[in-house]
């Protein structure tokens, strides 16, 4: 029987191809050449392997506002609660360095999107008002919708813009929705646990 051996050769880094130099090792097990991890973390402060965030990430999106309202109104599928009716505001103004086409205009524009006001819906207001103070609800694009360029889009994180309608006009019922946006909103590190 042959015993276990232990590998004691050389780590690549996933980063540079290379023979780790100078090894970083980050809080989720991976290792990197140090100058390699830092320079991704320049781009986005996670892991290349298993996207676990170290640190925070913050977005490009445009100076604006985020209210919360409570609305007695029932959604589809939350029979038994009120609605949170979450209103975003962007003033017109021009476009900063970290942004497609720096000192390009884009208009101005508002949204309108809804939550279930139970348990689980208060969870994600509190993670999507997180998420919009890092900036990243929104960023400066072109638009799936018309295709303009130069405009406020939103920036993977789906919300519910209708009260009915289910997921074909992006309303409820769609009961896998609450999973689905945490799920969004942890990939762009934004958590409960998080700072």
């Amino acid at each position: 029987m042959a015993k276990a051996e232990i590998d004691t050769s050389p780590q690549h880094c996933c980063v540079c191809l290379d023979t780790i130099q100078d090894e970083k090792t980050l809080k989720c097990l991976h290792s990197f050449c140090s100058q390699c991890i830092e320079s991704v973390f320049r781009v986005k402060p996670a892991c290349p392997i298993c996207n676990t965030y170290h640190g925070v990430y913050t977005g490009t999106q445009p100076e604006g506002t985020m209210t919360v309202t409570r609305n007695w109104q029932c959604l589809p599928g939350y029979e038994h609660c009120g609605c949170m009716i979450i209103h975003y505001s962007f003033p017109a103004g021009t476009q900063g360095p970290e942004h497609p086409n720096p000192g390009a205009r884009y208009n101005g524009t508002s949204r309108t999107a809804y939550l279930p006001a139970c348990e689980e819906g208060e969870k994600v207001v509190n993670l999507l008002r997180k998420a919009f103070d890092r900036r990243l609800v929104f960023t400066i694009g072109q638009s799936a919708t018309t295709g303009l360029n130069n405009v406020i889009t939103w920036n993977d994180i789906h919300h519910k813009t209708n009260m009915k309608g289910g997921p074909q006009c992006f309303g409820y019922p769609d009961p896998e929705y609450l999973s689905r946006v945490q799920e969004e909103l942890r990939i762009k590190g934004v958590t409960e646990d998080d700072e």
